[in-house]
């Protein structure tokens, strides 16, 4: 596993700003690699990402990147971390937020296909049949929708998915994709477990997916973006003690690199 690198930058935007142009040369650079024949040494290139305001926020910013039309994004496949399980345009859901601020005008352009787009089940249900729904039926529900997408994942990229690049935020209670603090996610280690579903998840909304910590962790490059005085605690305790169940993020790793870029603020205490 590649040691953690930190990087203090002076603010959250820039933070955001530093994250988007490093995605699009990432994807760039990756996309310029050649054999030994002089043709390209890839055909693709797997991106994962979670929510947050500050992905987002990167996100906004690779919009208007000029870097962007150098890219060949039929080559690009985007997956999630984890995504809420609610309705396909419910503002709650992270992929949702990404085609608004991003991905949607890719598409829209024809420079992504669609099926490029790897997103996450969403609840087809009614409101009224959530409100009624027992914990029986939400864990069916979530359970399945997580073998789904293992099933996704392992179709696209063997039985042992990898990322290329996997982009993180941290909670201020030391949690990352879905996993959280005193639940039974974060206990995963079987590497064969991708795809977790989450119920009763003390951040609302109650059920999400979430890739299990071994999942997230064999990404190839893993970038975690973590801004905010209000995560100062949460950060300390992640650089005191790695694989803490206690908090989450400490399970957080890259195979090639490991780049933590937060602000001073959320530092202060380590």
């Amino acid at each position: 596993m590649a040691n953690r690198t930190l990087e203090v930058y002076k603010d959250a935007e820039t933070v955001s700003q530093a994250a988007a142009q490093r995605m699009l040369l990432a994807i760039l650079d990756a996309q310029s690699e050649r054999d030994e024949s002089g043709k390209p040494a890839r055909t693709r290139y797997d991106v994962a990402l979670t929510g947050g305001t500050d992905i987002l926020r990167a996100m906004s910013y690779m919009t208007s990147n000029p870097l962007v039309d150098a890219i060949d994004w039929s080559r690009v496949y985007f997956w999630w971390g984890d995504d809420r399980f609610v309705a396909p345009t419910d503002e709650e859901r992270s992929s949702w937020q990404a085609r608004q601020r991003f991905l949607g005008k890719l598409v829209a352009d024809g420079r992504l296909p669609e099926t490029n787009i790897h997103e996450m089940a969403t609840d087809p249900r009614t409101p009224e049949q959530i409100a009624n729904a027992s914990d029986e039926e939400d864990k069916a529900l979530v359970a399945k929708a997580a073998a789904d997408y293992e099933r996704t994942l392992r179709r696209e990229l063997g039985d042992e998915p990898v990322m290329d690049l996997l982009v993180l935020g941290m909670g201020p209670d030391g949690h990352f994709g879905s996993l959280f603090p005193g639940h039974s996610g974060i206990d995963i280690i079987d590497p064969a477990h991708l795809v977790t579903g989450v119920t009763h998840s003390p951040k609302m909304p109650p059920l999400r997916l979430s890739m299990t910590a071994p999942m997230l962790g064999r990404s190839r490059r893993t970038w975690m973006l973590t801004c905010g005085a209000g995560k100062a605690d949460a950060t300390a305790a992640v650089f005191a003690r790695p694989d803490n169940p206690a908090y989450p993020a400490s399970f957080a790793t890259g195979t090639d690199e490991f780049v933590w870029m937060t602000t001073p603020e959320t530092v202060a205490k380590l």
